[in-house]
């Protein structure tokens, strides 16, 4: 920890970086980010009381200062920097970790094991990463990325105030958007929801690896890893976004993203677009409408769902969710709501638990094909360490699912038109056909006149 100069600048900052043993100077947390000092006769102080890390300028004007969560208990205050990278003030009598003050509550860019990436409910108090503005200049630019605690917890990245990228909602193992992050020898990572808090976080397996994740300048997680006994230098592990399919809400309401076919957006099955003109246009953004509204209240028992696996989950902004029900209780609870739109396991382990609601307009969705896994797995570099396979993200949308069977071979001599004009078909003869069921299955059976 001490004075460093960024880039090219001759502004001086108080940063936290890797020891010596690094010979590349990685900064990983910038006091006055945004108040800089113009010279070289800056100071940092410890004030006993109340309890606060002062920065002062050489004509001993003030550039910085910390808070105090609570007032110090014994009259012997110290600033410590934990061998963590956490910068902390601390009583000298204690030692559990209730610090007066950290600086992992307040990250710049880049996100330690053990750092909290969330929300406090009771102090009111979120962790959140932001972006450097350039190589010279550790400012807060353009991008963060927070822990989203509406409805379902999810992390989002935006540009302002405007979302970019979405995780995917927690789903025991992983974020359903990012399917590639399996179990490995290198990390474990968590999602903390309850009363108190909401946080996702990190820690290292393996403590000879190094390894950071950082918000870039431009938009992108990454996480860099340096490997024990190495002295190439850090190791880019896995971005986020990943390709052009994770950009928020490409395909508008309902509407998902495939990278294989031509167009990358498609409706969902009994949608179509809202504006025809657009879509062909490859202009997604207003996404799709139902083609026919569903009509509960007054069928409720022609209701049903459709299943679509692998699938990064829709966002969860707008969700409800119990860690107790079971699939079949949550499917009964949205059956009989006619605005909940799908839903679907909160936990997929273990044989899937929990329920996860979805109400309104379902946005940002995306399929991963399960070829187009395999293949993603196949080319991951083999120091990712991935096990266990993919994670399969299981949605059911709200559905109206009576029954329909479809003519294959239409031709004008099996249409006739009847009294009200309304054309019919007939002459099955023995033409293969399929049924649309709840399950969306296929069959192959023959079907006679």
């Amino acid at each position: 920890m001490g004075f460093f100069s960024p880039g090219n600048s001759k502004n001086r900052y108080i940063g936290i970086w890797y020891k010596e043993t690094l010979p590349v100077k990685t900064v990983v947390w910038v006091a006055n980010r945004e108040t800089p000092l113009t010279d070289i006769s800056g100071e940092l102080k410890l004030i006993s009381n109340p309890g606060i890390l002062i920065l002062a300028s050489g004509s001993s004007n003030i550039i910085w200062f910390t808070n105090t969560t609570r007032p110090a208990q014994g009259p012997v205050l110290v600033a410590q920097l934990l061998d963590s990278g956490n910068l902390v003030v601390r009583d000298t009598h204690t030692d559990d970790g209730n610090f007066l003050w950290q600086s992992f509550d307040y990250p710049s860019d880049t996100l330690l094991p053990g750092m909290k990436l969330g929300k406090n409910f009771e102090t009111g108090l979120e962790r959140y990463l932001s972006s450097w503005k350039s190589n010279d200049d550790p400012s807060p630019g353009d991008f963060t990325y927070h822990c989203d605690p509406r409805g379902y917890p999810q992390n989002v990245m935006r540009k302002g105030s405007v979302e970019q990228y979405r995780a995917g909602p927690w789903n025991g193992v992983r974020f359903s958007g990012v399917p590639y992050l399996s179990p490995n020898a290198i990390f474990r990572y968590r999602l903390v929801f309850n009363d108190k808090e909401v946080y996702y976080s990190y820690d290292l397996i393996n403590s000879s690896v190094i390894s950071r994740l950082i918000l870039s300048q431009n938009g992108v997680l990454q996480r860099w890893t340096w490997p024990a006994g190495q002295s190439q230098g850090w190791v880019l592990y896995l971005t986020s976004p990943t390709d052009y399919c994770d950009t928020y809400s490409l395909c508008g309401a309902y509407g998902t993203c495939n990278l294989s076919p031509s167009p990358q957006c498609i409706c969902l099955n009994k949608f179509a677009p809202k504006y025809s003109d657009d879509w062909a246009n490859a202009d997604w953004s207003n996404g799709c409408v139902r083609k026919t509204p569903l009509d509960c209240y007054k069928n409720r028992s022609s209701d049903g769902f459709l299943k679509y696996p692998n699938v990064k989950l829709p966002d969860t902004r707008n969700s409800w969710f119990n860690v107790s029900m079971t699939l079949e209780e949550c499917k009964k609870v949205c059956l009989n709501n006619c605005s909940c739109t799908a839903y679907a396991n909160l936990d997929i382990r273990d044989g899937g638990s929990g329920c996860l609601l979805w109400f309104g307009d379902l946005i940002d969705i995306r399929d991963f094909p399960e070829d187009e896994m395999r293949s993603m797995l196949l080319d991951w570099p083999k120091r990712f360490h991935i096990i266990n396979g993919i994670a399969r993200g299981l949605l059911y949308l709200h559905q109206d699912s009576r029954l329909r069977i479809i003519h294959r071979d239409l031709k004008a001599s099996n249409i006739l038109l009847d009294s009200n004009m309304d054309p019919k078909i007939s002459d099955f003869g023995l033409a293969r056909c399929f049924a649309e069921s709840e399950t969306g299955a296929n069959t192959n059976r023959v079907v006679g006149t």
